[in-house]
């Protein structure tokens, strides 16, 4: 890759819309390709190895957009793809090429925002299995204390406009007491899934308001910079006039529609076949 080329966001479906909007705040001047695998949504109940393919054919489908430097903002895919696409397959490739995801960004900075060193993880399925979370997070402190809840029904009710039914009130409300239970120590919750933001107004709502909680997209953006900074070499292989393109393995009518809820404005997007 010999040319400047934009920076990939993806997600296996609509919520990495959130954590991509925030970027664009943090990094206006750059160009992205976000690349959205909604026809084989959801991920989170995949097992591993699907998980992998899907994950890493939509990663070589951004290098061929021309993408030096890709971000899954899919919490499923971080934590069930990356480590294999980082050891297995960027080595096969001569040039500089990167794959970051969203986990150890978050995890490295959750010690600084409990002070009980209690946190709980709300997340679909396949993240809480992989227990990635907890994995990390003792890496960066081994002093804290993980709780997870799998959040089955959550990314449905997301992808299916349904955050304002009385079914969402249950099924949140269900998963946030079954997760304090586990301890009355928890000071800190992180929505470890990108489709999470948008049921934020309700988890708030069954949450004691002594607790926190952590969205990604923020945290993210801000990992990405220093990323840039650091590495200046990566940097300089991305372009920058502020152009944004939409790609979705889904039809584009029916991306566009949704995912302006994610993203906060209208998307004009474009079919991909992987």
């Amino acid at each position: 890759m010999n040319k400047q080329g934009p920076i990939g966001i993806f997600d296996s479906g609509y919520g990495g819309l959130t954590v991509f909007k925030e970027i664009i705040k943090e990094l206006p001047q750059y160009n992205f390709v976000y690349l959205g695998d909604n026809a084989r949504v959801p991920y989170g109940t995949r097992s591993f190895e699907t998980v992998y393919q899907y994950t890493w054919e939509s990663v070589q489908a951004l290098f061929e957009l021309g993408c030096p430097l890709i971000v899954l903002a899919c919490n499923t895919a971080s934590s069930k793809a990356l480590k294999s696409i980082q050891t297995i397959n960027l080595p096969q490739f001569p040039d500089n090429r990167r794959v970051l995801g969203v986990i150890r960004p978050t995890t490295e900075r959750i010690g600084e925002f409990t002070k009980s060193r209690s946190v709980g993880i709300l997340a679909t399925p396949g993240t809480v299995m992989s227990n990635s979370y907890k994995i990390e997070i003792k890496r960066f402190f081994p002093d804290i204390e993980v709780f997870q809840e799998a959040c089955p029904i959550w990314v449905s009710l997301v992808e299916n406009n349904e955050i304002n039914s009385p079914g969402a009130e249950y099924f949140v409300k269900k998963h946030i007491d079954q997760l304090l239970a586990k301890s009355d120590k928890i000071d800190t919750i992180l929505l470890a899934c990108t489709h999470y933001p948008l049921l934020y107004p309700l988890i708030r709502k069954f949450t004691p308001p002594s607790i926190q909680i952590l969205q990604q997209g923020e945290i993210v953006s801000k990992s990405l910079s220093k990323y840039l900074e650091h590495h200046p070499e990566i940097d300089h292989q991305l372009k920058k006039d502020s152009e944004i393109l939409f790609y979705t393995t889904e039809s584009p009518e029916v991306f566009n529609e949704k995912a302006g809820l994610f993203f906060g404005k209208e998307v004009n997007s474009t079919h991909i076949s992987l």
